[in-house]
């Protein structure tokens, strides 16, 4: 039938179930047709949050094609869809506010909507343009699935401590959008103050931050179609966006011969950390040293002739690497670094570097920033585990960048090496340098973690039983025991 308000034809089949555009109708209710002739001329730009490793940068390859293949099936004209890690004028275009510049240039006259998304994000496209729609796109909007802190925690620097509820920030994997009005505003401060911080933790909590401005900006508005329920599930009928992988698997896990583990300790830890280690993950790993100040043969530690040192350990994890690449097996090409108070699921690491290649120098965990807004690095952060392919630790140790000192953090000293290599930090959200409770619930809930940081005011076995071990329920000490997640 043919619209008297905008020039389409749709053409309903009898039974009602679906229907074929020739151009520009969206959806189908009933009776009711709803048609916009300005589908993209009102200019949504969208911006997918990729990484230049080769598996990630498939992923959200497969994307672009996903939204462009349905904003196709609309009839009307293409959208702009840019992946994060080709924009390489910045080494932190992943922190995003860097990019305000360049995209109210480019994008602040014909443009209504910046919507951002993971590359696992799945988006219903004539849906996303409707929830949009009910937005005034000449006002400053903040738009996502918002997330809060239940309680204060380290990694937001304790912020709002007196009532963390109040402050909202979104939650990448549903996808969230800003008005042109608020990237121009947004460019317009970046262009007479820089940023500031020295480091990016939480990218998602500092981006909220810096828009709200202390109140003088806009808070995140929570959009209910803004969702991170799996593509599958029942609840998805109203959404927009849904998240597709909870933990990748590309064919078999690597096999346990194939990761060589190495825990970071000293000597007035072996008696409380190292014990829990053993109570835990340890049976997971076919491979695995302890490196301490201290050699104890009851553990058994190996001493790398390498003081223990207060601030960081640049001296201790260049020795690891060394021993990994001139003691281990060359055939054995998957390093991870572990500190002796982390807790880690080998099984499900396992799983994860299946879909990595050995061959290229990866360099995985939870990325974080130093100094990005003036030209910095990218790192991963040391407490929720650093996974090196053989091929990222020969590079790195056929180049001539070594510690400044031997207590320089290991973390950040490898993060400026790698990055004066060439070679990216590739994420994962599913390593934590935190606690369980330093995170969201909601967040978590569309996560399989596989590792969290910390044994300060918790049980550490505890959480390990209940987070990481393969089964929610698993033998313990000849018990089966059970947790549940409410508590910790």
């Amino acid at each position: 039938r043919v619209s008297a308000q905008c020039p389409c034809v749709c053409v309903s089949p009898p039974d009602g179930s679906s229907f074929s555009v020739s151009c520009s109708c969206i959806s189908w209710r009933g009776e009711m047709l709803v048609c916009d002739e300005h589908l993209f001329n009102s200019g949504i730009v969208f911006v997918i949050q990729s990484q230049s490793n080769s598996f990630h940068s498939k992923r959200a390859e497969d994307l672009k094609r996903d939204i462009l293949k349905q904003a196709a099936g609309l009839g009307k004209e293409l959208p702009t869809v840019l992946l994060i890690h080709q924009i390489d004028r910045h080494e932190g275009a992943w922190t995003i506010l860097p990019l305000m510049k360049d995209f109210s240039l480019t994008y602040g006259r014909n443009s209504s909507w910046i919507f951002f998304c993971e590359e696992d994000t799945r988006i219903q496209v004539v849906k996303l343009l409707e929830t949009l729609r009910r937005f005034d796109k000449s006002k400053e909007w903040f738009l996502g699935k918002a997330l809060y802190d239940e309680e204060s925690t380290i990694i937001h620097h304790y912020a709002f401590a007196e009532n963390p509820t109040v402050f909202k920030f979104p939650d990448f994997a549903a996808g969230w959008a800003l008005s042109i009005p608020l990237v121009n505003k947004l460019a317009k401060k970046l262009k007479s103050e820089p940023l500031k911080s020295d480091f990016t933790i939480d990218l998602k909590h500092e981006i909220a931050l810096y828009i709200w401005q202390k109140g003088e900006g806009p808070h995140l508005t929570p959009v209910p179609e803004f969702c991170t329920d799996d593509v599958n599930s029942y609840k998805v009928d109203h959404c927009a966006t849904t998240f597709s992988n909870f933990l990748p698997l590309c064919g078999e896990p690597v096999k346990k011969e194939d990761v060589f583990v190495a825990v970071k300790t000293c000597q007035k830890f072996h008696d409380d950390r190292i014990p829990v280690v053993k109570q835990t993950w340890e049976r997971e790993a076919a491979l695995i040293e302890y490196y301490s100040d201290y050699a104890d043969i009851s553990i058994p530690t190996i001493d790398l002739g390498i003081p223990n040192t207060d601030r960081g350990h640049c001296g201790k994890t260049f020795a690891i690497l060394e021993r990994f690449l001139n003691h281990t097996s060359p055939r054995t090409p998957w390093l991870v670094v572990v500190d002796d108070d982390t807790l880690i699921s080998i099984i499900r690491l396992r799983k994860l570097l299946s879909c990595y290649d050995p061959n290229e120098p990866v360099f995985l965990g939870e990325r974080y920033g130093y100094g990005l807004g003036t030209g910095g690095y990218s790192y991963i952060t040391g407490g929720g585990g650093m996974v090196f392919s053989r091929a990222a630790v020969q590079k790195l140790l056929a180049s001539k960048c070594r510690c400044y000192s031997m207590d320089a953090p290991d973390d950040m000293v490898l993060g400026m090496c790698f990055s004066g290599l060439g070679i990216p930090i590739t994420h994962s959200p599913l390593f934590h340098q935190a606690r369980p409770m330093d995170y969201p619930k909601d967040y978590l809930s569309h996560q399989i973690p596989v590792s969290f940081h910390k044994h300060w005011n918790i049980d550490p076995v505890k959480v390990y039983f209940t987070w990481l071990a393969p089964n929610t329920e698993e033998s313990h000490n000849g018990r089966k025991v059970g947790y549940n997640r409410e508590d910790l």
